[in-house]
């Protein structure tokens, strides 16, 4: 079977699927989260084989952290379906209604887009989420999970397939293409009629690959160069909890801190504390002059700094001479993924959250709360950094489209 050929009967699935009801879905999600539940010792094996091929390969240990599935992770995983399914259904949904003049009646709702199609690295999680989630949404999925997570990707696309045909639902809903490198890729890309909609999620090169090369409709998902401004009026109790869960709470991830600007007129106050924590934890600063004549272990800061995606313990620290430079840096190097300033003037955070352009903006909170789940999603797809469709962490109503019915009795146009 070619990888054209799985595409065409994810394409043949989404006709079923589209008419599924809500108690048939749900079913169909509380049944992958049970095999999952029952599968687990099976999938840390089958992940434990993609890791020791991962560290044999150079794979960086942010790379690592993504790739690994335990116990406690795939317990999440569950969850997370779980929560999937209590959500609304958003199929049906009315976005518009209005009657005409000449008595026609209009209704816009909401439609699953067909097939989904995904494109991601070492993201085993991501196997999972968005073949939940778009089988919520009444969509089939078409996955290229990546050789780096291939034995653990397809288990769970095998797991993923005898729940969904065990409730009666086609078991063809969920496709991988992975059996075929990148030429399983090439092929979703270039398979215009057969996947309605294509997400790739990675590294900033995967993204504009599938951007420039694709043929299929893309919703673009952005690498996470993330920063906090830390104001002058910033709390220092705040200051040192947000930039500590921000950047060493998970580090792998595209919400994890990448870049910390600190007010000239906070930095003697507050620099010390947030320092002594993230050293505490094993953070290598990389800093400006400043920073550095401040902080011994700092290492001085180059230009690739500050338009780094660590996926690691480090992190880039300037100090800025006000919010007007705060936001001329974040303009320059944002990724347009996730910004957050720490502060207790009002009109500061006012013009942050209206002056920044990305897809999540935030006052005094830590940056690691942009995600699906957090944003009571249950999961997400991925977080979208482009402006059509969606933006941000994307669920269950980004997975839609729309169309219009229209119900008349017996009216011509004139």
């Amino acid at each position: 079977m070619s990888a054209l050929d799985k595409i065409r009967l994810a394409k043949q699935a989404s006709g079923a699927l589209a008419q599924a009801n809500t108690l048939q879905k749900n079913a169909a999600l509380e049944a992958i989260a049970v095999a999952l539940e029952a599968n687990t010792a099976a999938i840390i094996e089958a992940n434990n084989l993609d890791i020791e091929a991962g560290v044999a390969s150079g794979l960086s240990v942010g790379l690592q952290d993504r790739l690994t599935l335990n116990e406690q992770r795939i317990s999440a995983l569950a969850q997370a379906v779980r929560s999937i399914a209590t959500l609304p259904d958003p199929i049906g949904n009315v976005a518009k209604g209005m009657t005409l003049p000449n008595g026609l009646k209009l209704t816009q709702v909401a439609v699953p887009f067909g097939v989904v199609g995904a494109i991601y690295e070492a993201r085993p999680n991501v196997t999972i989420d968005i073949a939940a989630l778009a089988l919520k949404a009444g969509n089939a999925s078409v996955l290229r999970g990546g050789s780096a997570a291939e034995n653990t990707n397809l288990l769970l696309v095998k797991i993923l397939q005898q729940a969904i045909g065990s409730v009666g639902l086609p078991s063809d809903s969920v496709q991988t293409v992975d059996d075929f490198g990148r030429a399983g890729a090439v092929e979703m890309m270039q398979a215009r009629g057969l996947v309605d909609v294509l997400i790739p999620r990675g590294s900033a090169s995967l993204i504009k690959a599938v951007v420039e090369e694709s043929k299929v409709p893309v919703i673009e998902t952005g690498d996470g160069v993330v920063h906090i401004f830390i104001d002058e009026s910033a709390r220092l109790d705040w200051s040192v909890e947000i930039v500590h869960n921000s950047k060493v709470q998970r580090p792998s991830v595209c919400n994890a801190l990448e870049t910390l600007l600190i007010h000239e007129a906070a930095f003697d106050r507050i620099t010390k504390a947030i320092f002594d924590k993230l050293s505490a934890s094993g953070v290598t600063i990389h800093g400006d002059e400043r920073v550095c004549a401040a902080w011994p272990d700092a290492i001085a800061a180059t230009e690739a700094d500050w338009s780094a995606e660590y996926y690691s313990l480090d992190l880039a620290v300037r100090v800025v001479a006000d919010l007007d430079e705060a936001l001329s840096h974040i303009a320059k190097y944002s990724t347009h993924h996730t910004e957050s300033i720490i502060t207790e003037e009002v009109a500061n955070a006012e013009r942050f959250l209206a002056e920044v352009d990305s897809a999540v903006v935030m006052v005094n909170a830590a940056t690691r709360f942009t995600d699906g789940g957090e944003f009571g999603f249950g999961a997400e797809v991925g977080i979208s950094t482009q402006k059509l469709h969606a933006r941000g962490p994307m669920g269950l109503a980004e997975l839609t489209s729309t169309k219009w019915l229209v119900r008349g009795s017996g009216q011509t146009r004139v």
